[in-house]
């Protein structure tokens, strides 16, 4: 399996890395958060559940929600496809239906549905962008929900139509929402990558910033120290 990242990754680091050389200027994200309001309609708190999202490249994704208060565990991933073709290697092609994912474990009673909802909109992707984020594109990087049942879908549906009447974003949103199907984990490497990476050009000028965000937005909601997936529980 290749592990190297894609080639719109390694030009976006290289760019990156030449860019952080020639400026002192601090770092700009490449989708710029928007703050908006929570959701009208939210889940009722119950036992621990779980939530997919896919918003492009889920190193950042997941870095994200990792520093969430409430989240129990955020695994990236990949869903939307086959068990067969679940690997990095085939889904950089774009060919095989999955998006790059991340699977929330968390508890409804620190952290409802409908707030992270909030924060997948406002700080982890650009909901305007189709089949892209940033300097990644393809289906694979594409803004989707995968509901794990009927009461998240409803939730999710409502929040969309809710921040399309607000007219918060220059574009209109087009997160789509998916079947639940099968979420598959992704290779180790992948896992607690912007943690272990924080010096990577592509980390430092795309996901950092989305952390940066989280703190300044929902600061409330903010842990400084991320759950990591391979961290001992």
């Amino acid at each position: 399996m290749n592990i190297a990242p894609s080639q719109n990754r390694l030009a976006s680091a290289l760019a990156g890395g030449l860019l952080l050389l020639g400026t002192l200027t601090a770092c700009v994200a490449a989708e710029e958060p928007v703050r908006i309001p929570p959701p009208v309609k939210d889940l009722a708190a119950a036992s621990t559940q779980k939530a997919v999202f896919a918003g492009g490249c889920f190193w950042g994704v997941q870095g994200v929600f990792q520093h969430v208060k409430g989240v129990k565990r955020a695994v990236s991933g990949y869903a939307g496809g086959a068990a067969s073709t679940a690997s990095y290697g085939l889904v950089t092609s774009g060919r095989t239906g999955h998006a790059e994912a991340v699977e929330v474990t968390f508890d409804p009673a620190q952290v409802s549905y409908g707030t992270l909802l909030q924060i997948f909109f406002s700080v982890a992707h650009d909901p305007t962008q189709l089949n892209r984020q940033g300097p990644d594109s393809g289906t694979q990087y594409r803004s989707a929900i995968f509901p794990a049942n009927a009461a998240q879908r409803d939730t999710a549906t409502a929040y969309i139509a809710q921040l399309d009447a607000a007219k918060l974003y220059a574009r209109p949103i087009v997160t789509k929402l998916e079947d639940a199907g099968t979420f598959y984990p992704a290779e180790t490497y992948h896992q607690d990558y912007m943690t272990e990476n924080p010096r990577q050009p592509y980390i430092v000028f795309n996901d950092l910033p989305k952390v940066a965000a989280l703190k300044r937005l929902f600061g409330d909601r903010f842990r400084s120290e991320p759950v990591l997936v391979k961290q001992p529980r």
